[in-house]
């Protein structure tokens, strides 16, 4: 049988000079529109922006539910199948003589801080929190609402969303970026991750518009952690004391407060993300990563340590446990309000589906960077580090972090002090709960520092990765006006979607923006799984699938 060779050589046209010099002009201008488009269509119109976000995201929310749980489950499965089976787990991103670029520590820090880490920051309280107080299983009736039994089935659901999913979605894009762009010579950029698909189509108009849709997403899918991020520094900021002048009566940032956060926020990311990845990001992932297993280690030894290590492992069985049928549960409203169909179908739309829309708007993103950074490590070792490791990184944050939370408003120690705050204060809401003044103060002190270090993190690494989408793979074009600008734009979407609707609009806006991005991540794990498939024929038959030694080109696999 005859198999033709991999496509090794995809054109892509960039700039040759000017302003553009290096970057693919169609992609760049394209989106530099769409999302100038975006923030003076917030600005200009906020209502009629807030009414036809809120009227597509109910759409979407009601339509696409099927497809993103099954999509999800596609990536989960590709993920795990890939690393278990020996013929791929053993496979190299990147030539068998090619060492990984940076050390295991340092990798895994940029992977947690540009993946996760100001989520977790947001949520390792307020997520099992609130689903203590109300989840399926108390819509169902199997448990009672805020009782010692609801704490099992809350880590449960809260796993379920901060685990193996959500990692498995950055891993897929990752991945299949890796595979070609170090393998086969491809350019590291969206459109080749589907080479075997469209073959050298993908030079044309198709690509333009895969990588169009990945810089949409990327920014939308920052801009909703940005926004979570954004709303807990300036909490943070007013419980260490800087002012009264951060927040209204009714609790909200004030619009001086955001404007503040992002300038120095987006700021320091635009410095950092001038130096690359190989100082600026690199330092500033190693620093947040000791600072938050220091923080972990405060919480192991003055936190409700046994109540956390019970919910952290009763916690995984269950969400292991339940992963089979949780991978393909949709729940659809019946019409009745109130009823436990509609209950249901609305705890599932504002968590799991808003959940695994975000985690698709942030995987052009995360999966660049994953790429990136991950050339010289066998298929097996990626999706370790990038799925596994920190879904139990997450899971022991939750439960040591939330659990001590829990356990202090079971105990009526924290007087509701901490289920009575807002998303973004109840973190700092449990240390003051559990601390003296002074200590309080001191440990928010150090959770701001870290959620800055969280922000710039992530918000650097998304400009670079923006920009090398743009330059058709190229990391070459450092190009300042351009990480300038893109510093600048995630710093108005997030300031004028926050000012015309707070955290819900960006999180409307993100929802919608994710739905195209989520087509092509799956025909990117169809494309990657063809890949490897393929790879495995022309081993057994004696070719090789290198870039420099294939037999040349072809218009598809």
């Amino acid at each position: 049988m005859s198999i033709k060779p991999p496509l090794t050589e995809l054109p892509i046209k960039t700039a040759d000079s000017g302003f553009y010099r290096g970057f693919a002009k169609d992609v760049t201008i394209t989106g530099k529109l769409a999302v100038g488009g975006l923030v003076i269509w917030a600005v200009a119109f906020p209502d009629n922006a807030a009414s036809v976000l809120s009227g597509l995201n109910s759409f979407i929310l009601a339509t696409f539910n099927y497809w993103y749980v099954y999509a999800m489950a596609f990536f989960f499965l590709t993920c795990i199948g890939l690393a278990l089976l020996p013929a791929s787990a053993r496979l190299k991103l990147g030539r068998p003589e090619d060492k990984p670029e940076f050390s295991t520590f340092s990798w895994f820090s940029m992977m947690f801080g540009a993946g996760i880490g100001i989520g977790m920051l947001t949520y390792a309280t307020g997520e099992p929190i609130y689903h203590f107080q109300t989840n399926p299983d108390v819509i169902m009736g199997s448990v009672e609402g805020s009782s010692v039994e609801a704490v099992r089935s809350a880590y449960k659901w809260s796993f379920s969303h901060w685990g193996l999913h959500a990692w498995a979605s950055y891993a897929v894009v990752g991945l299949a970026l890796a595979y070609f762009s170090f393998r086969r010579g491809l350019p590291l950029t969206i459109r080749s991750a589907l080479a075997p698909l469209f073959g050298k189509a993908l030079s044309g108009p198709l690509g333009f518009v895969i990588d169009v849709v990945a810089v949409v997403a990327t920014v939308l899918g920052v801009a909703q952690t940005l926004g979570f991020g954004v709303n807990q520094f300036i909490a943070g900021m007013h419980r260490i004391g800087v002012g009264d002048w951060l927040l209204t009566d009714a609790g909200d940032p004030t619009k001086s407060a955001i404007a503040m956060a992002l300038v120095v926020i987006i700021g320091a990311s635009t410095l950092s993300a001038l130096s690359g990845v190989g100082k600026g990001i690199k330092w500033l992932s190693n620093i947040n990563m000791g600072l938050s297993f220091a923080l972990l280690a405060f919480f192991m030894v003055f936190g409700s340590t046994f109540f956390g290590l019970q919910a952290l492992f009763v916690g995984i069985f269950d969400y292991l446990a339940a992963t089979p049928s949780l991978l393909f549960t949709v729940w659809n409203s019946d019409g009745v309000d109130g009823s436990v169909a509609s209950q249901l179908a609305g705890w599932q739309g504002g968590w799991t589906i808003f959940y695994w829309a975000w985690w698709v708007a942030f995987a052009p993103f995360v999966g660049v960077f994953l790429a990136r950074i991950s050339k010289g490590r066998t298929i097996r070792e990626y999706v370790l580090g990038a799925a596994i490791v920190p879904s139990v990184m997450c899971f022991v944050w939750f439960a040591l972090v939330g659990g001590t939370a829990i356990d202090l408003e079971l105990s009526g120690e924290a007087q509701n002090a901490i289920i009575g705050t807002g998303l973004s204060d109840q973190l700092f809401a449990t240390l003051s709960a559990m601390l003296s003044d002074t200590l309080a103060w001191v440990f928010s002190v150090a959770v701001v520092i870290l959620l800055l270090t969280y922000l710039v993190t992530s918000a650097d690494s998304a400009v670079l990765i923006i920009n090398t989408i743009n330059a058709a793979g190229d990391e070459g074009p450092k190009a300042r006006p351009h990480i300038l600008f893109w510093g600048a734009a995630l710093a108005l979407v997030v300031g004028a979607l926050l000012m015309i609707g707070g955290l819900g609009a960006i999180q409307t806006a993100m929802i919608i923006g994710a739905l195209p991005f989520s087509v092509v991540m799956v025909l990117m794990a169809v494309s990657l799984l063809k890949a490897i498939w393929r790879d495995s024929q022309r081993e057994k038959m004696g070719l090789s699938y290198f870039d420099d030694e294939s037999t040349g080109p072809s218009p598809a696999e």
